[in-house]
């Protein structure tokens, strides 16, 4: 099929981005069989500027709001899954790296001729104790996302003196690579495991891991890295559950899927209304909650607590969505979606990104009990509720 999304981006980073889901989408079977993007594709998102969307202006980024951000990763996940899923993860961590680490970190990790790539785990903590100016960080992780395409890794640690949550940002050549990603789905990631053994790391180079204060760049860093993470799960869905549906559209019309999946056949042309109906419905709440939360941070002002459970909401309705499209076309599809291909490869990989944790029963249960009233005096930090 012709690998075009139907959704036109505004900006002209989005439309970069346009222009790359062909080539990601080329590169994908590669990427399924080596557990890592193509280099060819790796140089390309380099060139397009789309490994700096996040990063400050003043070092050299693009500091797009929300709603252009989405548009970027729904465009490169709509040409392959683990594409959309190393941008959108790293762009997290080397964004977050130039709005929150210290001068001296970031001139240093932003005078190159290209960005810094920075991947790693938020979650699942290391344990960092004090030593002089800096720590020594100890841990192992997992699901470094993106992490065999970088320089950098992005690591959870605890102070071990003050239970502080810190960010720490270490050059990958500290790390220990596990190279054990052999999973269901998203494969072309290379998200491998990792460890660190007494590793320093000087103070420069780590934050406060829930600070929603940039030391550089604007607005945009009221977020937090929840917040990119929201907008980060959120675009990667919506670019796969889209090409899905074109998928089973084409193949309809090449009569490939199962007996009765034609335009000719009542039940599947419903069935086929209710999955685009329910991806829509999806798409318009996301982008919905986004198109507030930026008027929000365009007056400088913090999201409310109720805008982050909203976000929240959108988040795992649009992943709940997409597991409900992907089991539609799966079924439509027949045997087309047992064969190696394409389809079958995004299946997998919607299985893989719907286990995120971003998505878990916890933050949903979370979500319901700021909604319907069942506790007050909340807020969030991170995916739980704690005392305002």
């Amino acid at each position: 099929m012709t690998v075009t999304c139907e959704y036109t981006p505004g900006s002209a980073l989005g439309k970069r981005a346009a222009t790359i889901a062909p080539l990601a989408d080329k590169w994908a079977e590669y990427a399924d069989e080596q557990g890592r993007l193509a280099p060819e594709l790796v140089d390309q998102l380099h060139a397009d500027g789309l490994f700096g969307i996040w990063v400050p202006k003043e070092l050299g980024g693009s500091e797009l709001g929300p709603v252009e951000s989405l548009e970027v990763i729904e465009q490169v996940s709509y040409g392959d899954a683990s594409a959309g899923w190393v941008v959108m993860a790293a762009n997290l961590s080397i964004g977050t790296a130039g709005a929150y680490l210290s001068e001296d970190a970031a001139k240093v990790l932003f005078s190159g001729d290209r960005m810094p790539v920075i991947a790693g785990q938020g979650t699942r903590p290391g344990t960092a104790v004090t030593d002089g100016d800096g720590y020594r960080l100890t841990g192992a992780w997992s699901f470094g996302s993106g992490l065999l395409h970088s320089t950098h890794v992005h690591s959870l640690g605890i102070i071990q003196e003050t239970g502080e949550p810190r960010i720490f940002v270490t050059p990958i050549e500290d790390v220990n690579l596990l190279g054990n990603w052999d999973v269901l789905g998203l494969r072309g990631t290379g998200s491998v495991d990792y460890t660190m053994d007494s590793v320093f790391v000087h103070d420069d180079y780590t934050h406060f891991a829930v600070t929603e204060q940039g030391r550089r760049g604007g607005n945009l860093y009221h977020l937090g890295i929840i917040g990119f993470a929201e907008i980060c799960h959120a675009g990667w869905a919506l670019g796969l559950g889209r090409r899905m549906l074109d998928e089973l559209a084409e193949l309809t019309s090449q009569k490939a899927g199962r007996p009765g999946a034609s335009s000719a056949s009542d039940s599947f042309v419903e069935g086929f209304a209710n999955a685009e109906g329910t991806f829509r419905a999806a798409r318009a709440f996301v982008y919905e909650v986004w198109g507030d939360a930026a008027a929000t941070l365009a007056t400088g002002a913090h999201l409310s607590t109720e805008q982050h459970t909203l976000i929240r909401l959108a988040l795992t309705h649009v992943t709940h969505a997409l597991h409900e499209v992907a089991n539609h076309v799966y079924l439509a599809a027949g045997t087309t979606s047992l064969r190696r291909g394409r389809l079958q490869q995004m299946m997998r990989d919607v299985h893989a990104g719907t286990q995120h944790i971003t998505s878990s029963p916890m933050v949903v249960q979370n979500i319901g009990r700021m909604l319907s009233g069942a506790t007050s005096g909340k807020k969030w930090q991170f995916l739980d509720l704690v005392d305002a």
